[in-house]
């Protein structure tokens, strides 16, 4: 079961440059208001991304994703991506070439919701492995994984423990499964015991924890 990836999520400035965000909007995580998608790269830059968070970090500026996987690149470690919303066919190119600029195709793994960002992913650099998020199990998984050329399939934690049988059947497709978000200890034991692949979490440091100690 797979501990060690960080989460992040990458959406485009108004001027098609991506930035680490998870909301759509810049207001709960900076002193700045509007969306995201509606603002240059410069403006960007200029909002304080850090007070929120701690006085310590006050200043410290939004990440691109370049910045991100520069700082990746040097202190270790892979990236599990998620293509936040609906992208266009450039925006993910954008996605890709940045990837490719930073030389971390194998130490990233895509993942959205949108089935054509995943698409286009493919598409455009297969040798980057991508994931499927669903909020609910689709009717045949195996099927959509293979017409996705998907390498993993993701579900929420509670669905899979709903229908325990899928995890072997994806496997036996040769498709990884990832639940998540699951932050409890006893739902870590039952995915387990199903033999997914990985856990997204909120508490990715009491996961390591419990992987090590068992």
């Amino acid at each position: 079961m797979a501990a060690n990836s960080d989460l992040a999520y990458v959406q485009p400035s108004s001027d098609g440059v991506p930035f680490i965000l998870h909301d759509s909007t810049v207001d709960r995580t900076t002193d700045g208001t509007g969306a995201i998608r509606g603002m240059t790269s410069a403006q960007l830059k200029t909002l304080d991304a850090g007070s929120w968070f701690a006085p310590h970090y006050t200043g410290v500026r939004m990440p691109t994703l370049a910045e991100q996987l520069a700082d990746l690149r040097t202190r270790g470690g892979n990236l599990l991506l998620e293509i936040k919303g609906a992208h266009t066919r450039d925006q993910v190119t954008k996605i890709v070439q940045v990837i490719r600029e930073q030389q971390m195709t194998g130490r990233v793994f895509i993942q959205s919701f949108d089935v054509a960002s995943l698409q286009y992913s493919y598409e455009l650099a297969p040798e980057l492995p991508i994931g499927l998020l669903r909020s609910t199990l689709d009717a045949d998984p195996v099927a959509l994984a293979g017409q996705l050329h998907l390498t993993a399939y993701h579900p929420p934690g509670s669905a899979l423990l709903a229908r325990p049988t899928l995890v072997a059947d994806l496997h036996q497709a040769g498709v990884a499964v990832m639940a998540w978000t699951i932050d409890s200890a006893a739902q870590w034991r039952s995915l387990n015991q199903l033999g997914v692949d990985g856990i997204i979490t909120n508490r990715p440091a009491e996961l390591a924890g419990w992987i090590s100690a068992g």
